[in-house]
């Protein structure tokens, strides 16, 4: 069985899930997850969890992404990107420099407010706003905070065709950032509808394009036998984190999970990593109890299983 975070680069026209169908038949195993979902008009880097890996995959996901995204101003759609049907088709002449869209961007820089669109996996009274949406019918949806660390403008100014203006972003963000909602807000303060009409992600947490394979080359890379090599070690996932190697003293109880007394490392950080000969063992916290303890949150074996 193989061991290791893969990072595949999803292709459009798939889901996430058909990505984990494809590669549980190329490697033949079970233990398989993905680390959160991509819409089938988005291609990137999706980090797959192997084994244990899929442990971590919580982790993954809470980390940062990076996106470069197609803002087109002018038309609004349903579903806030290209799959939608439009709903507001502004054809007077618009009029913007590149100024004026770097102003925007900054004000959409930091902490921002979204509202998460009606076609999305977001769950109100315990059903996914998409469902409710297939449905005809609109619910009251939760704002929420999201944190937009940097956006760039990568064009020296807009491309106008016709009635629409369309430029490119480069987002950098953190965890539960739609990028169609952000092209929304973009064209309001603008002062036109605007709509998401493409969206590439290029980076999930540690996790870039260029360490990517695409199933077709897992696929060769399992017939020639060198996947194994490929593949990145769990302990990337946790590198966020303080890393301390196990010694004589601890060794035991690290090993089998109790709880101890807690380290000087975590009065900083919100978890730290215990590692023997380099191999992550567990992820300790701070006890939610227990005053001055620490308890592990996830534990990893030696041994290799399906």
């Amino acid at each position: 069985m193989y061991e290791g975070i893969l990072p595949l680069w999803k292709e459009k026209g798939m889901t996430s899930h058909d990505c984990v169908f494809k590669l549980r038949k190329i490697l033949k195993m079970k233990r398989i997850g993905h680390t959160g979902t991509l819409d089938p008009s988005v291609e990137g880097v999706l980090p797959i969890c192997l084994g244990q890996a899929t442990k971590v995959s919580e982790y993954i996901m809470d980390q940062g992404k990076t996106y470069i995204a197609t803002i087109s101003i002018g038309t609004s759609t349903t579903t806030e990107d290209a799959d939608g049907d439009i709903v507001v088709n502004d054809i007077t002449p618009k009029s913007f420099s590149r100024e004026q869209i770097l102003e925007v961007l900054a004000k959409l820089t930091g902490e921002i407010t979204q509202i998460p669109p009606m076609y999305s996996a977001v769950k109100v009274n315990g059903k996914k706003l998409y469902e409710y949406a297939r449905e005809g019918k609109e619910v009251e949806r939760p704002s929420r905070k999201v944190m937009i660390h940097n956006i760039r403008l990568l064009d020296e100014a807009p491309t106008f065709s016709g009635q629409e203006v369309t430029f490119n972003i480069e987002v950098d963000c953190g965890k539960g950032t739609y990028i169609r909602t952000l092209a929304v807000q973009i064209g309001e303060l603008l002062g036109y509808p605007a709509h998401m009409s493409s969206l590439v992600r290029t980076a999930s947490g540690s996790f870039s394009k260029d360490q990517c394979l695409t199933l077709s080359e897992v696929q060769a890379a399992v017939d020639e036998g060198s996947l194994s090599v490929t593949l990145l070690p769990l302990r990337d996932a946790l590198a966020t984190w303080p890393t301390v190697e196990v010694n004589d003293d601890n060794n035991k109880s690290i090993t089998n999970g109790q709880v101890v007394e807690i380290h000087p490392l975590l009065a900083g950080n919100e978890k730290i990593v215990f590692e023997l000969l380099e191999n992550p063992i567990a992820v300790y916290i701070k006890h939610p109890t227990k005053s001055g303890m620490m308890k592990p949150e996830k534990m990893f074996s030696s041994e290799k299983g399906d």
